[in-house]
């Protein structure tokens, strides 16, 4: 090496030595708990994603994915979080300049419409405060005054605020006016955890991410078409690649992914879904019905009072409001580092003005509780003893 070469070379990077990650009470509504046996799954041995261990599992975790989705529709993955899912809907259905109405209640909801008016298409919002739910007559009445339109998009529960909005409902009355709107949901944190049923429901497009209700880690989004959908993917002109609907279903005939899979994942959703099964799916959305109503009556025997609207409020995953000026980051510190409860923040103008307890996927009853006692004790030391 020369001395100038000598002189230009970028050093050995000083860096923080790695740590014991320790075992927390994690109550953020996503990525959330993997159970000990799932991630046992994915010190596997690396295999071939071109070869048949993986096309069998990837049979297994499609036939399984179809029935929580109850669809009969193929149910296509990909390396990607639920944000790949709201990217992959608008590519696959629409082309530039298309009309679509956004109905947002929040963070996620609004991030849906932005990444259509990215890809240029004309939105229109009907928005309604957070906290809320998209009101079916609202919805109704902005409908008629709009001009036509291609498609919805709409989320089913929205995880900044924990509400939950009446998809069915929604999609009744959207296909009394428009039989041929294409309906698009994000179903991120709701899917497998609460009711959604989306041949029934006569959905058009509904994806999820394994991070959240599938009790496996975050590297697989999963998104399913009707064929109304499949219909408009071969008119669509909005470019894609990654997310090649068509492409991801020819390779999936033959077990297969376009590109390299999440592999490791996948052995860990393969064996989450066995214990799925095994629970049963109206068993879990009993659990889940349980754990809602459980940290709405802790927080409201604290003297808290809850973000979301009763009408609305989620079962996967509880807002509460702090009182104005309470240190909520201090707060959140204190019950991270002394007492091992992870909870989830406020996002935007939210930020600092409530937490969220996510309860969705594996978790225990006992968990819950633990945290909802070590919430009521930090709040206690914090000065708060309630309204």
């Amino acid at each position: 090496m020369t001395i100038q070469q000598e002189k230009n070379a970028i050093p050995v990077p000083q860096v923080e030595p790695r740590a014991p990650i320790p075992r927390q009470n994690l109550r953020i509504p996503g990525p959330t708990v993997v159970p000990d046996e799932v991630l046992a799954e994915m010190a596997r041995p690396m295999i071939n994603h071109r070869g048949p261990e993986f096309a069998a599992i990837l049979r297994r975790v499609t036939a399984r994915l179809q029935y929580f989705f109850q669809t009969r529709s193929p149910v296509l993955t990909y390396p990607a979080s639920g944000t790949g899912g709201q990217e992959s809907a608008i590519v696959n259905l629409f082309s530039p300049g298309d009309h679509v109405v956004a109905i947002t209640i929040g963070s996620f909801g609004n991030r849906f419409a932005r990444i259509a008016e990215a890809y240029g298409l004309q939105v229109s919002r009907i928005e309604f405060p957070w906290g809320e739910g998209a009101d079916p007559d609202v919805v109704e009445s902005r409908l008629k005054a709009l001009p036509p339109y291609r498609g919805v998009l709409v989320t089913h529960n929205e995880t900044s605020t924990g509400v939950t909005n009446d998809i069915q409902t929604l999609a009744s009355l959207i296909r009394r006016h428009n039989p041929d709107a294409l309906i698009a949901v994000d179903a991120v944190s709701s899917l497998g955890c609460i009711p959604l049923e989306m041949d029934l429901w006569d959905l058009d497009v509904v994806f999820t991410g394994s991070q959240k209700g599938w009790m496996s880690p975050p590297g697989v989004m999963m998104i399913a078409a009707s064929e109304r959908a499949w219909e408009a993917n071969k008119r669509a002109k909005l470019p894609r690649f990654y997310f090649d609907w068509a492409s991801s279903r020819k390779k999936l005939e033959v077990g297969q992914h376009p590109t390299t899979p999440a592999v490791s994942v996948f052995y860990a959703l393969d064996r989450a879904l066995e214990l799925m099964l095994e629970e049963g799916r109206e068993a879990i959305f009993e659990r889940h019905r349980r754990a809602g109503e459980y940290v709405r009556r802790r927080a409201r025997e604290m003297g808290l009072e809850l973000f979301a609207n009763p009408r609305y409020a989620s079962n996967t995953v509880t807002a509460v409001r702090l009182p104005d000026g309470f240190n909520t980051k201090a707060f959140m510190k204190a019950l991270r580092e002394q007492d091992g409860v992870v909870l989830g923040g406020g996002q935007e103008h939210l930020e600092g003005k409530i937490f969220r307890v996510g309860h969705l996927g594996y978790f225990r009853e006992e968990d819950l509780a633990e945290a909802m006692d070590k919430v009521e004790q930090r709040l206690r030391s914090f000065g708060f003893t309630g309204r």
